[in-house]
């Protein structure tokens, strides 16, 4: 492995850092190029370009683990390959097939092998695609050409000192609409979410609950994560929905929790005027995996789960659970990893 970058691991955050190298790859005439490597971290468009008029672009979010006997690996990359082809058939975009799709994050891993944290440092290499449309039309149209792309960050432990519940409020805004692309991975979910998480914030909260956009009863999305429940007999509970972001760490901890802590589990209503139900709750996504909620604000009142200060059990053991087997140090089920 190449030497190792300087930096101070331990200290890291979410904080954008250029490396080395990232992907690019363009469609046109019908078909992709073969793609490359480069060192050049901007990107040139055509100020008529379709993702910056009309919001045609889609994204994703993974990461790659150092194993504490030095191997490097991904965690169900095959399932981010396919949701990111769910969104660009939903926004008209040509599909990335799934090979080229997961060549294209080994490489850039391979080119920036300096910049993964250390087993043992609680960091990891975060890789981001993205697709683009681009191409000079002002027409409400799919663009003509489309640029994908990956690049990649060395990122911190989420949590510095161990997990610590946060308490969120009930957002009277709505992040996605009913049918609309909120099972998408699309950047127009992330800008509609940023008042309401602005509003949060400045009340003293973490962020904010969405609740489902017809009825306004039910618990959709925490933030940008999914939200999770353990109920007092002992069932994790996830909402269902279609305008959720299907979470791979979702699916990840509902097959956990059924094969692992033997637990029932289910994806259901959640309603919001029914939290006595749980005895626990989280949010769940790359980034931090678990995000453990302390409290809920509705109605002008704070429900709180176990604990404002304490993980509870359940949630400890599914994050412990989860991390091991991305860090290699626990066998997960056939197909979860992806060595490099």
């Amino acid at each position: 492995m190449d030497k190792k970058t300087e930096l101070n691991w331990e200290e890291l955050g979410f904080d954008y850092i250029k490396t080395d190298y990232r992907y690019l790859s363009y469609w046109n005439n019908g078909s992709w190029d073969e793609g490359l490597l480069t060192k050049d971290n901007v990107l040139k468009l055509g100020e008529a370009s379709p993702c910056l008029h009309y919001g045609q672009q889609c994204f994703e979010g993974l990461k790659a683990y150092q194993t504490k006997n030095g191997d490097i690996q991904f965690f169900r990359i095959d399932q981010n390959a396919k949701r990111m082809q769910d969104s660009c058939k939903r926004l008209l975009m040509p599909i990335i097939p799934e090979e080229t799709f997961i060549n294209a994050c080994i490489d850039v891993v391979k080119a920036n092998l300096a910049y993964i944290p250390p087993y043992g440092t609680g960091g990891s290499l975060y890789l981001r695609p993205m697709m683009i449309g681009i191409g000079n039309s002002i027409a409400v149209k799919p663009a003509s050409e489309y640029l994908f792309t990956v690049f990649c960050m060395p990122v911190g432990a989420y949590f510095k000192g161990g997990m610590t519940p946060v308490n969120f409020m009930v957002s009277d805004y709505d992040r996605a609409a009913s049918n609309g692309t909120g099972q998408q991975k699309v950047g127009g979910n992330y800008a509609a979410s940023m008042i309401a998480h602005e509003i949060a914030e400045k009340k003293g909260f973490a962020d904010c609950i969405y609740l489902d956009p017809i009825t306004h009863t039910k618990i959709e999305e925490v933030g940008a994560a999914n939200f999770f429940g353990i109920t007092k007999d002992n069932r994790f509970i996830t909402p269902n929905s279609n305008s959720i972001l299907p979470s791979i760490t979702k699916y990840s901890l509902l097959h956990l929790a059924e094969h692992f802590l033997k637990m029932e589990t289910s994806e259901e209503d959640v309603y919001i005027d029914e939290l006595d139900l749980f005895a626990e709750a989280g949010a769940c996504g790359t980034a931090a995996v678990i995000t453990p909620i302390g409290g809920i604000f509705h109605h002008h009142r704070l429900h709180v789960f176990y604990s404002e200060t304490e993980v509870g059990p359940v949630t400890k053991k599914l994050y412990e659970t989860l991390t091991a087997i991305q860090l290699g140090d626990l066998a997960g089920p056939s197909g979860w990893i992806y060595k490099i």
